[in-house]
């Protein structure tokens, strides 16, 4: 049976649409009015590799079995959707209309699915040993999650790296490192039903007989996710210097030492709050996957644009390590010169 699918946010969003819609299901995307335009002309371009494939695939949406629609966030019509997927970054949430469609998703009981890096707040509730922990510090504005239910948000850890090339046109993404989306279950049974069916259907696409890389994978862990951590703040964060920033390649490589143990203090963290070492991903593979990743973050990309503000996982996870007793000086570090790159653009007085 077809499920309809929300997705809110249209670039990483649309890789996760594109594996629903090969899948036969149908997806709305809420985005820009301009955007919303484009991809109901002209449909979302998803460039993929599969396995032993020396290039890419475009797959596009138009010759796919589920329906691709676009819209703005006030234009929804909320009582068609079986399921809610984030995927804009945690900053957006703030926007005015996003902020009231938020409040009428919660008021509906959808169950939210999120593939952001940055968890939503009634997820990190659901944990025990965060969910009385003042974190709120690490959001842009935490009333946004303040009307949801925990028992109906999960997070789906969005380990595919993909971006948009700058010089094409706002419905093309490239995935540069096709790994599964990591889910964790819900509360209700009956949307665990759901996201398996939705797992199992993506699970049997071929495309010309051969298996298409990026899964969902459901875990009954809540930790699963948080492995993802260790990865951020690894790699991602430290693409941001005091100086221009840097791949995630040479911010993982650049000194392995240091790398490995902000890694494992990481994964000690999440082990510490109940996540089992086989939640976890080693870091020799994370190494080695980094190899490949020659760009910088996109929370660096942001910053070295101008963005007032990013997802902050850095400041989150520091919040929790501090709060845990658990604190690390490179992590605090990291902190820092992130507040500094940020603050450097209010200093100049650019933003005003």
């Amino acid at each position: 049976m077809a499920r309809n699918i929300l997705i809110l946010g249209a670039s990483y969003g649309s890789l996760l649409a594109t594996k629903l819609l090969m899948a036969g299901h149908n997806v709305t995307l809420i985005c820009r009015k301009n955007t919303a335009e484009l991809i109901n002309r002209d449909g979302t371009e998803v460039r993929i590799k599969l396995r032993d494939e020396p290039n890419h695939r475009a797959i596009f949406s138009r010759d796919l079995p589920g329906k691709l629609d676009a819209t703005s966030p006030d234009k929804v019509d909320l009582p068609r959707y079986d399921l809610v997927g984030l995927a804009m970054q945690e900053p957006q949430y703030t926007n005015h209309t996003i902020r009231v469609l938020m409040i009428k998703i919660a008021a509906a009981k959808l169950p939210c699915l999120s593939i952001m890096n940055m968890p939503p707040l009634p997820y990190l509730k659901r944990i025990p040993g965060l969910a009385d922990m003042n974190l709120e510090e690490a959001y842009t504005n935490a009333q946004v999650w303040e009307r949801f239910e925990p028992g109906l948000v999960t997070l789906c850890s969005p380990d595919p790296q993909a971006f948009r090339p700058p010089e094409e046109a706002a419905n093309v993404l490239h995935v540069g490192l096709p790994t599964n989306f990591k889910a964790s279950a819900f509360a209700d049974p009956a949307h665990n039903k759901l996201l398996r069916e939705l797992e199992a259907d993506i699970d049997a696409v071929k495309l010309d007989g051969q298996d298409v890389p990026v899964k969902l994978k459901v875990f009954d862990s809540l930790f699963v996710p948080l492995a993802k951590w260790s990865m951020l703040l690894t790699g991602n964060y430290r693409c941001i210097t005091p100086e221009e920033p840097q791949s995630i390649r040479d911010a993982v490589h650049g000194d392995l030492n240091v790398s490995q143990s902000i890694y494992e203090h990481v994964d000690a963290v999440a082990r510490r709050l109940g996540a089992d070492p086989g939640d976890q991903v080693p870091f020799a593979k994370y190494a080695k996957a980094a190899e490949s990743l020659l760009k910088p973050s996109s929370a660096a990309r942001a910053v070295a644009a101008g963005a007032p503000f990013i997802e902050r996982v850095d400041l989150l996870v520091k919040l929790i390590s501090h709060q845990l007793g658990m604190t690390n000086a490179n992590i605090d570090r990291t902190v820092e010169v992130v507040d500094q790159k940020l603050n450097e653009r209010l200093e100049s007085g650019a933003g005003i």
